[in-house]
């Protein structure tokens, strides 16, 4: 009788882990919130790309034969009191929320975060004056200091960037300082400080990377602040200054036609609504992702 076929080949191994070995983690999923905020950033974002491609018309031109048209294949969402196409200014619109939002929340960033990580490895002292700084420049809204800029140098697009980048500075500084604190605590840093590493390194090589995760849950919580800003910001004469298309002036055009035409008004609050609330749940999304202890508390 002749030997089995298996005869002499090596055993499969087995198909689990070995006995005794710890089973691996298993895989977290996409939280609810990331995935929608995470569409509906990824739907603002696609229209202002798509501005930069395509648009049905020109979204600056004025004609006063097509003036409050309705809905039509010409024109997909209408024209306002100006005979511009609405979907070319809906577009256009994303792309100058989005370059705003990305100028301010950047300005807040590059000054916020260092300052933050000074004021949690200074001295004790040294971080509470700046903290107490910090706050002082809490107190100012950006809408107050749009204002301010304002009268001074006149409402512009540069000046509603300024305005909501300084006014969420302290947002940044805060909460960096806060992990930059939980950081220092830790053995690595002690290990690192008792062999003499300069205050700069260690901030660099060690702090920097763990609060990074903290930098974008804040950046895009900020997002959101900044598109309400801006929309504000425009809506007030102080934002981004015609004819350059923007969803807050939008809504201050359609203001004294919210009888006859709201579509005028709905249209672009939609939109910033849904920007808002996709930064949001995006924010909140991250969150729960860098920090999986929140998500198991709800």
């Amino acid at each position: 009788m002749s030997a089995p076929e298996t005869a002499g080949l090596p055993a499969e191994p087995p198909a689990g882990p070995p006995e005794g070995a710890a089973p691996p983690p298993p895989r977290r999923r996409l939280g609810g919130n990331l995935v929608v905020g995470g569409s509906l950033v990824a739907l603002v974002l696609g229209a202002a790309l798509l501005s930069f491609l395509w648009t049905p018309h020109d979204p600056t031109l004025v004609n006063a034969a097509d003036r409050l048209l309705g809905p039509s294949s010409s024109y997909w969402l209408g024209t306002d009191k100006f005979g511009r196409d609405v979907l070319s200014q809906i577009l256009v619109g994303a792309r100058t929320t989005l370059f705003v939002g990305v100028v301010a929340v950047g300005v807040a960033a590059v000054v916020g975060v260092p300052l933050g990580i000074l004021a949690g490895m200074a001295p004790r002292w040294a971080g509470q004056l700046i903290m107490r700084g910090n706050d002082l420049l809490l107190a100012f809204p950006a809408l107050l200091l749009a204002i301010m800029f304002a009268a001074v140098y006149g409402g512009s697009t540069l000046t509603a960037m300024v305005a909501i980048g300084i006014a969420t500075v302290p947002s940044f500084a805060r909460i960096i300082r806060s992990g930059t604190l939980q950081v220092m605590r830790t053995e690595y840093v002690l290990a690192a400080r008792a062999a003499g590493r300069r205050p700069v390194a260690i901030g660099v090589r060690h702090v920097l990377p763990n609060v990074a995760g903290l930098v974008i849950v804040q950046a895009s919580v900020s997002f959101a602040i900044a598109v309400l800003a801006e929309a504000a910001l425009s809506f007030l004469g102080l934002g981004t200054p015609p004819p350059t298309p923007s969803w807050g002036r939008m809504l201050q055009e359609s203001q004294e036609l919210l009888w006859t035409a709201p579509r005028l008004a709905v249209v672009p609050g939609v939109a910033i609504a849904l920007a808002v609330l996709g930064f949001n749940l995006l924010g909140d999304g991250l969150r729960d992702r860098f920090d999986p202890r929140l998500e198991d508390l709800r």
